[in-house]
C-alpha cells in the first residue's frame, strides 16, 4: 500500500551500478587515447546523480513522512470538508491550519500512485458556533464531503460534534481540546491532546521546577476550552498542594483585564495560570507587566502559545510557560523536513496549529487508505484502530473516546522564541 523513499533510493542505486559496471566492461574494447576523457566526465557525472540521490533520500523528497498512504482502490476526487475560521476573533488561527492541510494535500497528491486525489472543500466558520454549525450542515448535506476537519475550537466542536454524530460523517478537529467532546465509539475524533492530559502533564513539571505554593488564575468564564481548562488546572494544583489564592474571570471579546489584574498583583501570587483562547492571550501578557507583576513571577498559559502571540506580546512574552503538543525543534518522524517545507513554501514558520492539521490529514488518509473505502463507517472503524502512527506529533493512538494520545511538551519563551521548558 505504500512507497517508500528508501525503495526508490535502492532502485536508482541499482541502476546506477549497473550502468558503472557496463562501462568497466567496455572500457577494453574502445581506444583508450579516446575514450578515457570521455570516460572520466561520464563517472564524475554518474557520481554526482549518486550524491543528488544521497540528498533526496535524506529528506528532502516531497513525501516528509517515510510513507505515504496511497489510496488504492480508489479514483477521481474525495472531497474532504474543512471548517476553520476565516473571519472573526479566532481568525489568527486560521492561515497556520489552512497552510497545514494544504502542504500535507500536496504532499499526499503528489505520491498517489493510482487515480484518487484529494481535494479540500473549505468552509468559514466565522468564529462562531452558529458558523460552524452552518459550516458543518453544508459540508454534509450539500457537498457530500467524505470526511470534515475541524472546527477549530471546544465551544464550535460542542454545538457541530452532534450533528456529524447524527449524519454518520466523521469530524476530527485538530485543535479543540476541552474534554467530553468526543463520542465514544461516534464518528468524531481530536488530534489535539485534551486538557485531562496537557495541564496535569504542565502542573507537575513546572511545579517541581519553580516550586510555586500560591498562585493566581484567571480564565474566559463563557468560552468552553477555558472553563474547562480552569477547572482540570485547580484540580491539578490542588493534587500538587498549591493554593489558589485569588482566581478572576472575564468574557470574550474582552480587551481590558487591569482590574483583574491589578487584584491579582495585590495577592502575591507566585505565579499565574491563563486559560483563554489566542485572542486575548497576549493582551493579558502585556497588561500584566504594564501594571507592574513582577517579571519573576511566571505566566503559565494552559493552551499553546504561538510565535504570532509572542510577538504580539513582545518583550511581555518572555519567560511565558505553556501547556501544548508539539515544538518545532522535535525529532518526531517527519517533523524536521515538515518545518523546512512549510517555511520553504509559505515563508513564515508553522506553528502548533499548522502541526497538528498536517498530521490530522495524514491521520484521515490513513485510515481512508486501510479502510481502502470512503464509506463512513469504514473511515470510522479504521480511525478507531490507529495505534502508535508515525507523525510529527510522535507515536499518534486514539483512545476508545476518539481522543488523542501521544506525548505533550512543556515550552517556555526565552528571547522570543519557543524552547523546552527544563
Amino acid at each position: 500500500m505504500f512507497r517508500t523513499d528508501a525503495v526508490v533510493y535502492s532502485q536508482q542505486k541499482m541502476y546506477l551500478t549497473l550502468k558503472r559496471e557496463k562501462l568497466t566492461m567496455n572500457i577494453t574494447k574502445i581506444e583508450r587515447v579516446v575514450v578515457l576523457p570521455v570516460f572520466a566526465v561520464l563517472i564524475v557525472w554518474l557520481s554526482a546523480c549518486d550524491q543528488f540521490i544521497d540528498i533526496l533520500s535524506d529528506g528532502e523528497l516531497p513525501q516528509t513522512h517515510g510513507r505515504v498512504p496511497q489510496l488504492e482502490g480508489l479514483s477521481g476526487e474525495i472531497l474532504i470538508g474543512v471548517v476553520h475560521p476565516d473571519t472573526g476573533r479566532s481568525s489568527l488561527e486560521n492561515p497556520p491550519i489552512e497552510y497545514g492541510l494544504g502542504l500535507a494535500v500536496e504532499e499526499i497528491n503528489n505520491a498517489q500512485l493510482g487515480e484518487a486525489k484529494l481535494k479540500l472543500v473549505i468552509e468559514d466558520g466565522q468564529s462562531t458556533v452558529e458558523g460552524a454549525v452552518e459550516a458543518f450542515h453544508k459540508l454534509i448535506n450539500q457537498d457530500k464531503v467524505t470526511a470534515i476537519l475541524g472546527p477549530a475550537t471546544s465551544s464550535q466542536a460542542k454545538a457541530v460534534f452532534d450533528a456529524a454524530q447524527e449524519s454518520q460523517v466523521v469530524a476530527i478537529s485538530p485543535t479543540a481540546a476541552a474534554r467530553g467532546l468526543s463520542k465514544t465509539g461516534g464518528f468524531t475524533f481530536r488530534t489535539s491532546l485534551i486538557t485531562d492530559i496537557l495541564i496535569p502533564n504542565g502542573v507537575r513539571i513546572t511545579h517541581a521546577k519553580l516550586d510555586y505554593q500560591n498562585v493566581a488564575t484567571i480564565h474566559d468564564e463563557i468560552d468552553v476550552f477555558s472553563t474547562d481548562s480552569d477547572f482540570v488546572l485547580k484540580k491539578a494544583l490542588a493534587e500538587n498542594g498549591v493554593e489558589v489564592v485569588i482566581s478572576e474571570t472575564f468574557q470574550s471579546g474582552e480587551t481590558d483585564f487591569s482590574a483583574q489584574l491589578t487584584r491579582i498583583k495585590e495577592s502575591n501570587a507566585d505565579a499565574v495560570f491563563v486559560s483563554a483562547q489566542i485572542a486575548e492571550s497576549p493582551e493579558i501578557l502585556l497588561q500584566g507587566r504594564e501594571i507592574g507583576i513582577p517579571a519573576d513571577v511566571p505566566f503559565l498559559i494552559t493552551v499553546t502559545l504561538s510565535p504570532d502571540q509572542i510577538e504580539v506580546a513582545g518583550e511581555a512574552a518572555d519567560g511565558a510557560i505553556t501547556f501544548t503538543s508539539w515544538v518545532s525543534t522535535a525529532e518526531t518522524p517527519g517533523n524536521q523536513m515538515f518545518v523546512r517545507h512549510y517555511r520553504t513554501k509559505y515563508g513564515v514558520e508553522p506553528n502548533t496549529f499548522a502541526a497538528q492539521s498536517y498530521a490530522a490529514l495524514y491521520i484521515l488518509v490513513e485510515a481512508i487508505s486501510r479502510a481502502q473505502s470512503t464509506d463512513s463507517i469504514a473511515i470510522r472503524d479504521a480511525l478507531a484502530n490507529i495505534k502508535e502512527f508515525d507523525t510529527v506529533l510522535g507515536k499518534f493512538s486514539f483512545d476508545g473516546s476518539g481522543d488523542a494520545i501521544y506525548d505533550p511538551i512543556v515550552l517556555i519563551v526565552n528571547n522570543g522564541q519557543l524552547e523546552v521548558f527544563k
